[in-house]
């Protein structure tokens, strides 16, 4: 006679079970504090309104030709800041509300449990930057090339290059604890990044961010479809992602095992 079947219950955990934990959770806040999501919002459009209304004032026209340029550019600035902050801020907080040490003990492992809430972190601030893409172009009266597919695509691997620093940056947070200030300071810098094309570096295009802001200009502004980018182009955009994504897990991973030999993985 043959055994019954196990039950859900009893069956190990797989990497498709914490995906759909970990989404659903980002659900559940999202639902429950909605007040905080359209915070971001506001803020992020509060900052928009400085940059637009200041700098007609000051450049005029001048300024006025180069808006979907400025817009697509704080469109990739607010989807980089969601994603670096996901895993950085996240696992800063982790570590005050001194639950750090649970995400250590899952038969995951610390970093894929990082790395699949930092991407759910994602998908919302790519729904909440695109709420903000659309109130842009409203205020400014302004027009963009909008082929999903194609923004997608270059805005994910852009700031997957980010989700790598956001690994580094949470690695030294839990190695050291109280720096979110050096933290969110690397936040400013991802503006020079994406500024970097308007500057012709050829080197910059190595750098996180630069390549992909070229492209996704083009994209956006000037209508050109993800088949249409020259193959190199997109297989730099790949390398950099990954190149980037790997450098800040081996940093990510030194320095939690650099804290647990020194004992102050849980410490604050």
């Amino acid at each position: 006679m043959s055994n019954p079947p196990a039950s859900d219950a009893s069956r190990p955990a797989t990497y498709y079970h914490l995906a759909r934990a970990v989404l659903y959770r980002e659900y559940l806040i999202f639902v429950r504090y909605p007040a905080n999501a359209i915070g971001g919002i506001v803020i992020g459009l509060i900052f928009f309104g400085f940059l637009f209304y200041g700098g007609r004032l000051l450049a005029g026209q001048a300024f006025t030709d180069s808006i979907e340029g400025l817009v697509v550019g704080y469109f990739l600035w607010s989807l980089s800041v969601g994603a670096y902050s996901s895993i950085s801020n996240d696992i800063g907080s982790e570590v005050q509300w001194g639950t750090l040490e649970r995400h250590v003990m899952t038969p995951f492992g610390f970093a894929p449990v990082a790395l699949l809430k930092g991407v759910a972190k994602v998908v919302r601030t790519f729904l909440t930057s695109g709420v903000l893409l659309a109130v842009m172009l409203l205020v400014t009266g302004s027009t963009l090339q909008l082929h999903l597919f194609t923004v997608v695509v270059i805005a994910g691997l852009s700031i997957v290059s980010v989700l790598g620093l956001g690994f580094a940056a949470g690695g030294i947070a839990v190695l050291y604890k109280r720096i979110g200030n050096w933290l969110n300071l690397l936040q400013f810098g991802f503006v020079g990044l994406i500024s970097a094309p308007a500057f012709d570096l050829g080197w910059a295009k190595l750098l996180p961010l630069a390549h992909g802001s070229a492209l996704l200009q083009q994209a956006m502004v000037d209508g050109v479809r993800l088949w249409e980018f020259d193959v190199r182009a997109l297989a730099l955009l790949v390398g950099v992602a990954v190149g980037y994504l790997g450098l800040g897990y081996v940093v990510f991973r030194a320095a939690t095992r650099r804290a647990r030999r020194l004992g102050v993985l849980g410490d604050y």
